[in-house]
């Protein structure tokens, strides 16, 4: 066993005013717990503030808080790479910088580890000031992801967990660079166990989740863990040649057999269009896959690190 007990990541991006009030109570709740041999690894996923300044400040005032400044903005998931790459806990927390993860979820999920569970997640209740916009599209995220993947993902889920060691080491031999641990961490097995926690306000700054970076991760998140889209794919490319099959058949027997005529231009410049659609759809989801494999096929890390105390 390491000497570290707990190792906490926490992937940065812009949070200048969260780094200093997230340490503290951080601290308050890891001196409850009586744990001495702990680390928190701030990972500076390429800030545009002060916030590596603020981490340096934690620094030279504790020798337990460590950091990792990459050279440019590589990502969330691969903040979180980072930090399990580095960390050295026997128990490893990842949470995010914000302070909406509580973390006076600390001793909840220690004890669930120290009562023999590896892997300690967590599920998001929803609050009554939480947007409509953000219900219907977190809720249509999950249906989705568990639609169309392998993986079933429980609603509610983040990053927001403890991992034993022994589920840390077995992460770190995946080696993919388009990464979705939320995918990832339910298909490894292990003991599991999930703890409901309530969200709390963001203490300082605005949200870094655009729709727009919301949409393409839930795309990382299908494409990596499934191939089912592109049997989807072909599914709707059987279906719509049957009608078209359908109708042609149609067409030459109204030609044929009866003496009316087909009309409707409109419609069948509406159909062309809809199925050229259709087809640009299903070669953009090919084009996704392939993506990926000349991504993976450029064998580039996953991150690159300025500088660091670790």
């Amino acid at each position: 066993m390491n000497k570290l007990e707990i190792s906490i990541i926490i992937p940065t991006y812009c949070e200048e005013g969260n780094i200093l009030p997230l340490y503290s109570k951080l601290i308050s709740e890891l001196s409850h717990l009586k744990i001495s041999a702990f680390e928190i690894i701030y990972v500076n996923d390429g800030s545009t503030d002060g916030s590596l300044d603020k981490i340096k400040e934690l620094v030279t005032q504790d020798s337990r808080v460590k950091y990792i400044h990459f050279s440019r903005n590589f990502g969330h998931q691969n903040a979180l790479r980072a930090g399990l790459d580095y960390a050295t806990g026997n128990a490893v927390i990842s949470m995010d910088a914000d302070l909406q993860h509580p973390p006076e979820m600390l001793p909840i999920l220690v004890n669930h580890w120290r009562e023999g569970y590896q892997v300690v997640y967590t599920k998001r209740k929803d609050t009554k000031d939480l947007t409509f916009f953000k219900k219907l599209s977190s809720k249509l995220f999950y249906k989705l992801v568990n639609y169309l993947s392998e993986t079933k993902l429980e609603e509610g889920t983040a990053d927001f967990r403890l991992l034993d060691r022994s589920v840390v080491e077995a992460l770190k031999k995946f080696k993919e660079n388009n990464l979705f641990y939320r995918g990832i961490v339910p298909s490894l097995g292990f003991k599991q166990i999930g703890v409901e926690y309530t969200p709390h306000e963001r203490f300082s700054g605005e949200t870094k989740y655009t729709f727009s970076k919301m949409v393409r991760f839930a795309l990382t998140g299908i494409t990596s863990s499934s191939a089912k889209p592109l049997y989807f794919s072909i599914y709707l490319g059987v279906f719509l040649a049957i009608l078209s099959f359908l109708y042609a058949v149609y067409a030459i027997y109204i030609s044929v057999f009866t003496e009316k005529a087909i009309t409707g231009w409109t419609s069948l410049i509406a159909s062309i269009l809809f199925i050229g659609g259709i087809q640009l759809v299903m070669l953009g989801i090919v084009g996704i896959y392939l993506g990926k494999l000349f991504s993976e096929s450029k064998n580039r890390p996953n991150y690159l690190i300025e500088e660091t105390n670790l």
